[in-house]
């Protein structure tokens, strides 16, 4: 199975973008990282619209979509890792996490998710969240493996 992440916003160098590194080079499933941009200037409604084709447009053909939204699910590692697992050997092809823009995810990437989680109640730094993702989906592939990384 692969993994994709697709996420609003490029990442410049930073503590962030270094967190993220550190976890997404341990995961030993494929990962990518598909950054989208809408570079015109337009109200928070239409940006938000014109993000989300962006990323449906960078989405894998055969992806199952997860959406981090703060409105979805809070789920704790375990599951997180069992619902990954499922998928995997389930024969999903690729598993893909979306991370939307300051105003959030356009409702079409939302009816298009099979899963909508979220890291808690609080918000959190759309480049941050790269990285919280990484290092669960990190936590997840020690999990699956017996691995005593987790010790929840």
């Amino acid at each position: 199975m692969r993994l994709a992440i697709l996420a609003v916003g490029r990442a410049k160098a930073s503590p962030e973008r270094e967190l993220y590194r550190h976890y997404a080079e341990r995961i030993i499933w494929p990962l990518t990282l598909s950054e989208v941009e809408e570079k015109r200037r337009l109200a928070p409604a239409e940006l938000k619209k014109a993000e989300g084709k962006l990323l449906l447009a960078a989405m894998p053909k055969d992806a199952v979509l997860w959406a981090l939204d703060p409105r979805g699910k809070s789920i704790a590692s375990e599951e997180f890792a069992a619902r990954i697992a499922k998928e995997r050997d389930g024969g999903t092809g690729t598993l893909a996490f979306v991370i939307g823009g300051a105003d959030g995810l356009a409702e079409e990437v939302l009816q298009r998710a099979s899963l909508k989680l979220a890291f808690g109640s609080l918000t959190w730094p759309h480049m941050l969240a790269r990285a919280m993702l990484a290092e669960q989906l990190y936590r997840a592939q020690q999990i699956i493996a017996g691995h005593p990384y987790h010790r929840g």
